[in-house]
């Protein structure tokens, strides 16, 4: 730590001063030096302005009033540590460094595989968590800084912090705050012991989806930046529980905006209405045949990545990701929180012989057919049938509508957040009348 923060610790509380009188905490010399010996990001104006934007819990908190003082020398160090800073571009010989020349062990949090390498280090002090991703498409340097200038102004207590990055090649590195916690896969789903998880009350789940459709509802919404954000990586795997109140934070936030995942948008609608306008007119001369070969040839090159089960239809059939394509897979993610099953899987059917594909759209829609018999059935029975079944019904009817095959038809995250909230508060009322026992301590720890 440097002397200059040492002395700030070290200081006596001051009253809270008024907005004009704000400034942004300064950085230690050391990491100020390190951060533009490699290029600095341009940063804003008015930079009091951006941050007490994208930090709407403190504005909250200190608009009660301007002569109240701040307590302890720990609250101030937990304020500094909550409140948005300035990006780090890291050279990548820092990364190399940091990871053994990419030598080291991989870190994962989840038990299921993940496409992209991650490692746990240390980076400027701070335990973090580097992902190597490959450009989806190649972004100026100049448009890439600017990106990661904004992103990282953004601050949600559901959403890992993003550092900042490092380029080398036709590779990204994304440096994220390290979270302490489980994943949701693992959580529900323990491969060592099939009938436990940590997540055994009704409360634990309901926390979780709030977590979750508030953490989205601010990056689509909420962010306050000039720029349309899309997650595109939302699924179980990417959610880490917290202990011990079970609180979700979602990973990889700007992912796709840093890798050009979001790039392809206007170029896909610009050679599909071209592609379009000549199938009309050769339609009109030729035969289907050959409309169907074009058809065909079209589909062949568009790539993408995704996982299956949670990828809403419009997006594997055009590869680009919208924010109705995070609803939809926000949908999945929920009812496999509910009925702590996989979204896609295959049994096998002894009559046909062969693998059946089942979904939980399918399950889900079937089970909320039959009415509260049906869905009490479908709801993981680890929960031992303790929950209230009119919010189970209202949770799963939401989920559905965000899960609907036409992309119009899904509700806005903003109006899902606000129902998940007053469902949220229904089940709390349930819980205080039922009494369920308090003290109860859960480990996320292997068993």
């Amino acid at each position: 730590m440097c002397k200059t923060k040492k002395a700030t610790d070290a200081s006596e509380p001051r009253p809270v001063l008024s907005r004009s009188q704000r400034t942004r905490p300064s950085h230690s010399p050391g990491a100020q030096s390190s951060s533009l010996s490699h290029s600095a990001i341009p940063s804003s104006s008015n930079p009091t302005s951006d941050l007490y934007t994208s930090s709407l819990s403190y504005t909250k908190a200190t608009s009660s009033g301007t002569g109240t003082s701040i307590s302890s020398r720990t609250s101030l160090s937990s304020l500094r540590e909550s409140l948005p800073e300035n990006p780090h571009i890291y050279h990548i010989s820092e990364i190399r460094a940091a990871t053994n020349n990419f030598l080291a062990k991989r870190y994962s949090s989840s038990s299921s595989a993940s496409t992209a390498a991650c490692w746990r280090c240390n980076l400027r002090g701070r335990d973090t968590v580097v992902f190597q991703r490959k450009f989806r498409h190649k972004i100026q340097t100049s448009q890439l800084k600017e990106r990661l200038s904004v992103i990282c102004r953004s601050h949600h207590m559901s959403i890992i912090k993003l550092l900042g990055a490092s380029v080398s090649g036709d590779h990204i590195y994304l440096v994220y705050e390290f979270v302490e916690g489980s994943n949701l896969v693992d959580c529900l789903r323990n491969p060592r012991n099939p009938s436990f998880t940590v997540l055994s009350n009704w409360m634990s789940r309901m926390q979780i989806a709030t977590d979750l459709a508030h953490g989205i509802d601010y990056v689509h919404n909420k962010t306050g930046l000039n720029l349309s954000i899309v997650h595109n990586h939302i699924k179980s795997s990417s959610i880490i529980v917290t202990e011990p109140s079970f609180n979700a934070k979602i990973c990889h936030f700007g992912t796709a905006q840093l890798c050009g995942e979001t790039e392809e948008e206007v170029a896909v609608e610009t050679d599909t209405s071209k592609r379009e306008t000549e199938i009309e007119e050769i339609t009109e001369e030729a035969n289907a045949t050959t409309l169907r070969k074009l058809k065909r040839s079209d589909s062949g090159d568009r790539q993408f990545e995704g996982v299956r089960g949670y990828m809403s239809p419009e997006f594997r059939s055009s590869g680009v990701a919208t924010q109705k394509s995070d609803v939809f897979s926000f949908g999945v993610v929920v009812l496999e929180l509910f009925s702590g099953e996989e979204a896609l899987k295959y049994r096998f059917d002894k009559k046909r012989g062969n693998f059946v594909r089942t979904s939980l759209m399918d399950t889900a829609e079937a089970a909320t057919a039959e009415g509260s018999d049906g869905l009490r059935r479908w709801i993981d029975r680890r929960l031992n049938d303790s929950f209230p079944v009119d919010v189970a019904q209202k949770m799963i009817r939401l989920a559905l509508d965000c899960v609907h095959v036409d992309p119009d038809k899904r509700p806005d995250m903003g109006r899902v957040a606000g129902k998940i909230s007053k469902l949220y508060l229904e089940s709390k009322k349930w819980s205080d009348n039922v009494n369920i026992p308090t003290g109860i301590s859960v480990s996320l720890a292997p068993r």
